[in-house]
């Protein structure tokens, strides 16, 4: 009545239920995301960057995604918001002085799992996924959310830089906390698109100004320069001389100044040559014979 060897085998052996789903290890996933790249899944090392949705990167990672959209790789999905080096921001990390480095490969000792190479510079918690941390798209410094609640304060601790409560964003949150970052980082884009529009329409409004004014510049010029009064006879039209000082009236019928005075300016007597005083050439000096 047995099997081969004599052996019966039991129920549980021969009828098979419903697989059990694999429960992944929450703390270990909070580890994971707080030690390796969002983008490349490697590990994290400097420099180091972080996007307006609060994800962890490698900027070596990012700077090869954006060189190459269309390349092959995993969770892409996670960095199509990444338009520029400009959409993210270098993190000011302090390093934890427990870290001993790399993990252990030799299994000799025992290796914490939620040890973590940074910490807050505040309070000294470890950023290893048990604490809420927010990083300032100011500078770059990276707080954990107990610093900034016992130290409330609007000047960086770690760079005295000043910052807004908007500057704060937080690093690896939950959904939700993602999807009020996604709404701000939306809202500012368009704010920046508005400006940039706005800006562009006043430059294109000073070039056109501009240029009706450099239009309507020669014509005021020749009417300025038509005398208000002219003679019916050409030859008798008098033109303004060039040697008026400060008024229309000419130097020469001045008569609070004296000859000597006039005789300086060229539309003095002394100045006007006959033909056969005239040169057939051009001097340096044309009024010197």
């Amino acid at each position: 009545m047995g099997c081969d060897g004599g052996t019966i085998p039991k129920r549980h052996e021969l009828v098979k239920g419903p697989k059990k789903v694999e429960k992944v290890d929450k703390s270990a996933e909070l580890a994971a995301r707080w030690k390796y790249c969002a983008l490349s899944q490697e590990k994290l090392r400097r420099p180091i960057v972080a996007c307006d949705l609060g994800r962890i990167y490698n900027k070596d990672a990012v700077i090869e995604y954006l060189l190459d959209k269309s390349a092959e790789r995993p969770n892409t999905e996670v960095a199509t918001h990444i338009r520029g080096i400009k959409d993210v921001k270098e993190l000011n990390l302090t390093d934890n002085p427990a870290w001993d480095g790399e993990s252990n490969t030799k299994g000799d000792r025992y290796e914490a799992l939620h040890r973590a190479m940074f910490i807050c510079p505040v309070v000294g918690l470890e950023m290893n996924g048990k604490h809420k941390f927010s990083f300032l798209q100011t500078c770059g410094c990276v707080f954990s959310e107990r610093a900034l609640k016992e130290v409330k304060t609007e000047i960086c601790h770690k760079c005295g830089d000043p910052f807004q409560e908007g500057d704060l964003v937080v690093l690896n949150g939950t959904n939700e906390e993602v999807e009020k970052l996604k709404l701000r980082m939306e809202e500012k884009r368009a704010k920046a698109k508005a400006a940039k529009k706005s800006k562009k329409s006043k430059v294109s409004e000073m070039v056109s100004k501009s240029e009706d004014s450099e239009a309507a510049g020669p014509s005021n010029s020749a009417s300025s320069s038509t005398p208000s009064s002219t003679s019916s006879d050409p030859s008798k039209t008098t033109k303004p001389s060039s040697t008026t000082v400060g008024s229309k009236r000419s130097v020469q019928d001045m008569v609070d100044k004296s000859e000597t005075y006039k005789s300086l300016f060229t539309s003095h007597s002394s100045a006007k040559r006959s033909k056969d005083q005239i040169s057939n050439w051009v001097t340096h000096t044309p009024y010197h014979f």
